[in-house]
């Protein structure tokens, strides 16, 4: 994998990302963030399609809507969207199992269109939350230490790394890059408040940096065990050498309503 031929794509990306977080409206940005989602979750049932789950991808992509429906309505409370996602889920299985070779399956379908659904929108739409709650500064705060943290780990991984943590789901990860993951990551925390949130607490945003990464590891390797679990590296070819749109985003999927409820409960 060339970073000659990763780097221009990673630069468009991060363009792309920007000019989205700063200068789309409210709606624009959500409606943006859901193309996101919708994307990542097609890439996760194809994944769950290699090992003959039988995901149903218009039930899923529907349940995923009516989650993030919670987010941009205020009057929709995420039970009440759940609650309709489960009814919907299911009646959809009761009408359309008509015969009994539908019925073996049917365990496995239902639970993996459902959790797919949840797994991605319940996550990736407290995005619109930060955004419009705290604002694009908070958004870049949380890249910051996701990148510079994944930086580190790489760095100190690819010259020190000797001792696996996570060999089945993360063959690559070892304490060593882990270390240095931690360390990036204060780093960029520590960046990030002094450029972007002055008003908040150096020793604050150091110990929350080692927090957003913590959670990011769990994150990533919990996403590529989905993908060893059917033999393949990346979920989608879709950005070339970068793999799929899910492949950029796991370490976000645990790490993005963490932050979030962090700085609600603990910022203060």
């Amino acid at each position: 994998m060339s970073l000659r031929t990763r780097i221009p794509t990673a630069l468009i990306l991060l363009v792309l990302v920007f000019l989205c977080i700063q200068f789309l409206s409210r709606l624009g940005f959500f409606l943006v963030l859901q193309i996101l989602i919708l994307i990542s979750l097609l890439e996760f049932y194809n994944l769950s399609r290699k090992r003959e789950l039988f995901p149903q991808l218009t039930v899923g992509c529907l349940l995923a809507v009516i989650v993030s429906s919670s987010f941009l309505f205020k009057e929709i409370s995420l039970g009440f969207a759940l609650f309709i996602c489960l009814l919907f889920a299911g009646l959809y299985y009761i009408v359309t199992i008509k015969k009994l070779e539908k019925l073996n399956p049917f365990p496995a379908s239902f639970a993996i269109t459902f959790f797919g659904a949840i797994y991605l929108s319940l996550t990736l739409n407290h995005f619109y939350f930060l955004k419009e709650e705290k604002g694009a500064f908070y958004i870049y705060f949380l890249l910051a230490v996701i990148f510079l943290g994944d930086t580190g780990a790489y760095i100190f991984g690819k010259l020190w790394g000797r001792r696996k943590i996570l060999p089945i789901a993360s063959p690559r990860k070892t304490w060593e890059g882990s270390f240095g993951g931690i360390l990036f990551a204060c780093l960029g925390a520590f960046a990030a408040q002094q450029v972007l949130l002055k008003d908040i607490i150096f020793w604050k945003a150091l110990l929350c940096g080692f927090f957003i990464h913590v959670i990011a590891q769990i994150s990533d390797p919990l996403e590529s065990l989905f993908k060893r679990a059917v033999g393949v590296k990346d979920s989608s070819r879709l950005l070339l050498d970068h793999g799929g749109f899910l492949d950029r985003i796991d370490s976000l999927i645990l790490a993005t309503p963490f932050f979030y409820y962090y700085i609600k409960y603990f910022w203060n």
